[in-house]
This record gives C-alpha cells, structure tokens and sequence, in this order.
C-alpha cells in the first residue's frame, strides 16, 4: 500500500528520450546552446529537424550542429484541456507552442511559453498568447534533462 506521499505526489513531466540522431541537440541544450543538425555536404548545407542520419535533400549522411541565435516567433500555440496527466493537470491552464526560428524560418521546435526559465508552465496567462509574437530561446532542467523553453522577447 502506498503511503499518503506518494499517493499525493503528481507524477513527473514528460521528458524527451533521446534517439541515436537526436542526442546531440540534448548535449547542446544542456550547455545552454540551441544547435539545429545541418548537411555537411558542401553543395547542400540544409538545416533539417527533427535530427535524422541522411539529409532529405541531397542524401547526404554528412551532418554538423549548428548554433542558432534562439530567437524565434510563435507559430502555433495550444491550451491544453482535460482530461490531462496528473503532473500536467496540476498546471493547467498552460500553452504548448510552435516556434519557427527567425535564422531558419522553415525549422518549428515545439515547447512552452514561460515568464522565466524555471517558471511553472501556467506563468504566462493564455490571453498574452499571440501568433507571431517574438521569443527568445531559455533552458530549464526538468527530471535531469535540459530542455528548452521560450520567453517573449518583450513581456
């Protein structure tokens, strides 16, 4: 039987789990860098995400990590509704955005629109949500890993 502890505790966000293409960008994050995998080939140089081994467009199996400046615009954005996981209910209402990054605009990474780095996904309130509203890349550790989060640039 469990105890009253654990019976109350929320269970844990979900974290990434890296993939052989993939764990690059989670050790760049965790340096605090935001990097996006690019063909090595010299006729090619596509920037590509999600990572995977062979570029799409030139097939390619040449790949490098490039640093991004962060900065991005909101592309698309979600407020969950119930029925949510535990760990997410308990934050509800919070946002799920789409980011297109502003030095690669056809690269989208998806995360959470947050006052600070370590703020709880609920600290923006769903009505500031805006498409095309200007952030800027943060990074806070959830379970042990390094994921990044976005700020507006202009709160």
């Amino acid at each position: 039987m469990a105890d009253a502890t654990t019976a109350t505790t929320p269970a844990p966000l979900l974290t990434p789990t890296p993939d052989d293409d993939g764990t690059p960008f989670w050790h760049y994050a965790a340096r605090g860098e935001l990097r996006i995998q690019a063909c090595a080939a010299p006729h090619c140089a596509e920037l590509r995400f999600p990572p995977r081994p062979c570029c799409p467009h030139c097939q390619s199996f040449d790949s490098e990590w490039r640093r991004m400046s962060g900065h991005g615009r909101i592309w698309s954005y979600v407020v969950p509704h119930p029925p949510l996981l535990p760990a997410y209910a308990a934050q509800a209402p919070y946002n799920a955005i789409v980011v297109e990054l502003a030095d690669a605009p056809h690269i989208r990474l998806v995360g959470n629109l947050v006052t600070a780095p370590d703020a709880p996904l609920n600290s923006v309130d769903p009505a500031r949500l805006r498409i095309g509203a200007k952030v800027q890349v943060v990074f806070a550790e959830v379970a042990g890993m390094t994921v990044p989060r976005w700020v507006l640039e202009r709160p």
